[in-house]
């Protein structure tokens, strides 16, 4: 009997805002534990939450990428539970009206591209971190309060595989609006699984099991797919899959129970009393959408545009520092694809062996621009244009001034070149017989002799067609 898996996907992604979503108190990661909490995240009586106005121009920007309906008026609801993790004894939320709602995004499968119904965006407060130990729980509320959006797909995902791409697309989405960093390893972009499996053409839904907090995109493949496996020897074995949730575990790459669902927790929303609604006009709805970064589908469009190829295009868009990177290099007016290869392959080679990102690389978009464009001039030899690469690591100065404090300037005087060609190839008569025998590596070897003899800064473009028609003089 043949079954397919019915999934659906719960991403909780955290803003990159300077202040949390209704406190100013400030959002960071790694400081000392509650350090950066504010009376509003503690509830503090007599305590008012405020609105994070960037939060919301995020959550427009999130929702139009998704293409959905935007709520233009704001209300807030309290999601009721008693937890250590929840200071005010609730999380403030969108429940009844999120801003965004019946949106859709689509993936590349290996079908072809695949629509995934997207039913509601909502933005949130952030609960505190918990750390467990054998003997007790530490809580850390600098995360509380954080402006969150939690992301609700429809059940249209069929296999790990298409859950993955649609949690990378999302990922996409988020980093290249600025929205957030994305990171899941830091907790910055979470996902929660709900899957069932039922026989192949039915319409009915199986019996649910969630899997929570999958903390890579890697993971949530690994573990729809050992999930799938196991609820199909359950029925096979004659056994009925139970509503529960689940973990997985990384060292064994297995789910793992973690709790049985019997009843649903009733959470008695009630709209926030503290929380007036409020009115988004027209006009900061669309200056939101109009304001916001391009997205990674656009830019692969406009760089197919400027002749890059797949895998460039590819390369440059699995980081939006590289691509923002890339965009501002070319400003200067360098050709897109020298430019692409040396962001691809010299940039990211440093940014791997010092372990650093983009920001932190020491070269500005502009100068590396400029290396390129001297090298297109043919100022320089791609030799010499390493050199001064290495040295623009020590000290990020314009290349044209490096080059001739370097004396790295590349010879391109056609009598100066002709002088040497004639000396290389008066030294070695056998590479004219050979050259007139059919045997062509021999301008290889005249040409290698001259770089050598000029420490390698003749122009080689130039040096190659000169030595060419010596040798058919001779």
């Amino acid at each position: 009997m043949p079954f397919e898996a019915v999934i659906g996907l719960e991403i909780h992604v955290e803003m990159k805002t300077k202040s949390k979503m209704f406190s100013s108190g400030p959002v960071s990661f790694g400081d000392l534990p509650n350090t950066k909490i504010n009376p509003v995240d503690m509830a503090f009586p007599g305590t008012m939450p405020v609105v994070n106005k960037q939060a919301v121009i995020n959550a427009i920007r999130v929702s139009h990428a998704l293409n959905m309906t935007i709520d233009h008026e704001l209300w807030f609801d309290r999601k009721n539970y008693f937890y250590s993790d929840l200071p005010k004894g609730y999380q403030i939320t969108q429940q009844f009206r999120p801003i965004g709602s019946l949106g859709y995004l689509d993936i590349k499968t290996a079908e072809g591209l695949k629509r995934i119904r997207v039913e509601r965006l909502h933005m949130e407060e952030d609960t505190c971190k918990q750390l467990h130990s054998w003997d007790c729980s530490l809580l850390d509320y600098n995360r509380a309060g954080i402006p969150l959006i939690e992301i609700v797909s429809m059940p249209d995902m069929r296999n790990g595989e298409e859950a993955m791409k649609y949690v990378e697309k999302i990922r996409s989405i988020v980093t290249f609006l600025d929205v957030s960093d994305g990171k899941m390893e830091e907790g910055s972009l979470r996902c929660d699984v709900n899957i069932s499996i039922r026989e192949a053409g039915s319409d009915k839904f199986g019996t649910k099991v969630e899997i929570k907090n999958l903390n890579s995109i890697a993971n949530i493949q690994k573990a729809i797919d050992f999930e799938m496996k196991r609820q199909e020897q359950v029925i096979l074995s004659g056994g009925v899959v139970t509503q529960e949730t689940r973990r997985f575990d990384e060292a064994s790459k297995e789910t793992v129970l973690m709790r049985v669902k019997t009843d649903s927790v009733d959470y008695k929303y009630f709209t926030d009393p503290n929380l007036p609604p409020i009115r988004l006009s027209d006009e900061f709805v669309d200056e939101a959408i109009r304001t916001s970064p391009e997205l990674a589908d656009s830019k692969y469009k406009r760089y197919e545009s400027l002749g890059l190829s797949e895998y460039d295009i590819n390369q440059l868009l699995q980081d939006c520092g590289i691509s923002s990177y890339f965009d501002e290099a070319l400003k200067s007016g360098a050709s897109p694809k020298l430019l692409a290869n040396w962001v691809i392959v010299d940039v990211q080679a440093i940014l791997n062996k010092e372990d650093i990102s983009i920001k932190e690389f020491k070269i500005s978009p502009l100068h590396l621009g400029e290396l390129v464009k001297i090298i297109e001039e043919g100022k320089v030899s791609n030799k010499q244009a390493r050199e001064i690469f290495t040295e623009m690591l020590k000290i990020d100065e314009s290349p044209n001034e490096l080059m001739k404090k370097m004396g790295t300037s590349m010879i391109s005087d056609e009598e100066a070149i002709k002088a040497m060609v004639n000396e290389v190839i008066d030294a070695n008569p056998q590479s004219v017989i050979d050259y007139k025998n059919g045997k062509d590596r021999a301008v290889g070897f005249l040409v290698g002799q001259i770089m050598k003899k000029s420490q390698g800064k003749v122009n080689p473009a130039l040096t190659n067609k000169l030595v060419v028609e010596e040798l058919k003089r001779r």
